[in-house]
């Protein structure tokens, strides 16, 4: 399906091919109604129905080359995807690090490892979802992360522990952040930390463990356990002591998806708030008619439609070329704001109805509030816009 639309645009550059896209997943969102994740939620269940029909249809290799199997889009495209994931009440974050891991590899890795990799990833035979960085003693701080991999021969030995790595159980693939160097035998802390990729098939019961770590949302987050876990050498990504640039250049990518997904949460929320407002009466008169219900919704519409704007903004300079780190931070800040605006108007809306599991609302809201705190919090990017945009001191 997603070789079609590339075909159609390689056709007709000025076509807008993201119209299409959005309407072909919806409806293949349609298949996987409220009922489908209200079920997975309540039993922290995996929607592997869900994933394996993405996969098949081409979605999670849409930024995958087509020499290696993928349907060589752009990150516009994978940001129509998601956001109709959302928009459509799914949820993909099942799978999306899928789009955006890949990149360290394709962007990075040795020819071996992405003719290895990359096509399997794209056909659905390895699933790389698992992204280790996290680590309980470090958080956000990734130069002060502790685990280490220590180069014998033609193997590294993998030594520490991360946490809030989502997906861990359901993946075959992890890209892992490990030091190789001790902090106090480098110039910069930043030095010093590799990129490996890890085969989880084969690590499972000789030196990895994996434990879940059960959420307020189904995210399938999980800590990880690293005990003298041997890695193939040539399972290096990039140079070794480069790891912490190759990791920062998938964040503005990865960033600016997760800011579409959550546009599409609040064009979600803003739909059912407004379908609702419309038809339920009380005193005789739809809600939607008080002003109270219509001003929260109208300026959670606001917000979405100007976080919205700097997505594209972001993508647009990403796809360019373009320094877009401001963009891309600002753009996932003021959309997960907006679609937790959103998701508030419609509890408002709903009332206690917004609170009963079998209108889905209450999934979603806990859903999107996830965003203000991962992949980055928003106080970093106040932090970040701060010192990088306006120039003021460094404050950590």
């Amino acid at each position: 399906m997603v070789q079609q639309f590339q075909q159609a645009h390689a056709a007709d550059p000025s076509a807008d091919a993201h119209s299409e896209i959005r309407e072909e997943v919806a409806k293949l969102c349609a298949r996987f109604p409220d009922p489908y994740w209200r079920a997975l939620d309540a039993v922290r269940g995996y929607p592997t129905e869900f994933v394996a029909a993405l996969t098949e249809a081409g979605y999670l290799a849409a930024l995958i080359p087509e020499a290696y199997g993928g349907a060589g889009l752009g990150l516009s495209a994978a940001a129509a995807i998601l956001e109709t994931i959302h928009a459509s009440g799914c949820n993909g974050a099942a799978c999306h690090a899928q789009m955006y891991i890949m990149g360290a590899i394709l962007r990075h890795g040795s020819e071996a490892q992405k003719s290895h990799y990359l096509p399997r990833i794209a056909a659905g035979e390895l699933r790389l979802q698992a992204f280790g960085v996290t680590e309980p003693g470090s958080g956000t701080d990734t130069t002060a992360l502790r685990t280490t991999a220590r180069r014998e021969g033609d193997r590294y030995i993998v030594n520490g522990q991360k946490i809030w790595t989502s997906r861990a159980e359901h993946s075959d693939l992890m890209l892992l952040l490990a030091r190789t160097t001790p902090r106090d035998q480098v110039a910069k802390k930043t030095e010093g930390l590799s990129t490996l990729i890890v085969d989880m098939r084969d690590a499972r019961d000789h030196g990895l463990t994996i434990r879940p770590i059960r959420t307020m949302m189904n995210h399938n987050s999980c800590e990880v356990f690293f005990d003298n876990l041997e890695v193939p050498a040539e399972n290096l990504v990039g140079a070794e002591g480069a790891g912490f640039r190759i990791i920062l250049d998938g964040m503005n990518a990865e960033r600016l998806l997760i800011g579409a997904e959550c546009i599409g949460d609040a064009k979600w929320f803003i739909a059912r708030s407004t379908d609702y407002a419309r038809t339920r009466e009380v005193f005789g008169r739809p809600i939607g008619q008080n002003q109270g219900i219509q001003f929260p919704i109208a300026r959670a519409y606001a917000q979405m439609r100007a976080a919205e704007l700097l997505v594209r903004e972001g993508i647009l300079r990403f796809e360019s070329g373009l320094a877009c780190g401001a963009e891309a931070n600002m753009a996932k800040m003021l959309a997960a704001e907006a679609s937790w605006a959103a998701g508030e108007a419609t509890i408002q809306t709903f009332g206690g109805f917004g609170f009963a599991e079998e209108y889905d609302i209450e999934r979603k809201f806990r859903e999107t509030r996830l965003y203000q705190v991962a992949p980055v919090s928003t106080n970093l990017i106040l932090s970040y816009v701060a010192e990088h945009v306006l120039g003021l001191p460094r404050s950590y």
